[in-house]
């Protein structure tokens, strides 16, 4: 991934923290086919390594675990978008030499990926997934909650992954290349729009100068 060092974020906790609030990745591998990808709930073992595990599950009818990886994994995390227009910069009534952007934030975790269907490991994450969901609903639901019999059952369709992270790109482009005028600008449109993830962006923007 192309990262300005305006956008770069190289904090590992601070790109766990992304991971996490994403919560779900999209997972690419190269093949001898060519590349497939599926967008997975993702459980990061911040633990284990240097850069963290990540942990998911997939159908076992995905035809991607079966495909052989050519080489490493990708991880694909995406956080709060928002399209910018230069009609918020206060450089746009100075000199009207502005274009449009998109502010974005994406995390990339690469790694060698493992795909196995031992049923241990497999009921492993689910209940850390589903814990990880659940925890803070005032009702959690919990995989003993469901017949043990029927959870076996279940387990018989999915195949678990082991993504240990060797490396992690950060990108936040939150219009920090820009001039505190025109900052406060985006925050103010961007707060102004009837999106809530424009919002979301307005709050990441950073104010002053």
């Amino acid at each position: 991934m192309y990262v300005p060092p305006a956008f770069r974020v190289e904090d590992v906790p601070d790109i766990h923290r992304g991971m996490r609030e994403a919560r779900s990745a999209t997972l690419v591998t190269a093949t001898e086919e060519g590349l497939i990808g599926t967008t997975l709930p993702i459980l990061l073992d911040e633990s284990e390594g240097p850069c963290g595990t990540l942990y998911a599950h997939l159908a076992r009818a995905n035809q991607q675990w079966k495909l052989a990886p050519t080489c490493e994994a990708m991880a694909i995390f995406n956080g709060p978008e928002a399209y910018v227009t230069p009609s918020w910069y206060a450089t746009k009534q100075e000199t009207h030499k502005v274009v449009p952007t998109w502010n974005y934030i994406a995390i990339h975790a690469y790694g060698p990926v493992e795909f196995f269907d031992d049923a241990d490991r497999l009921l492993d994450i689910i209940t850390r997934l589903t814990k990880l969901h659940e925890g803070s609903r005032k009702q959690p639901w919990a995989v003993t909650d469901a017949p043990a019999d029927f959870i076996k059952s279940q387990l018989r369709g999915i195949v678990g992954l082991r993504l240990p992270i060797s490396r992690l790109d950060g990108k936040r482009k939150m219009s920090q290349n820009r001039s505190a005028a025109d900052r406060a600008g985006v925050i103010e449109g961007l707060s102004a729009s009837d999106r809530n993830e424009d919002r979301e962006v307005a709050a990441l923007v950073p104010s002053g100068s």
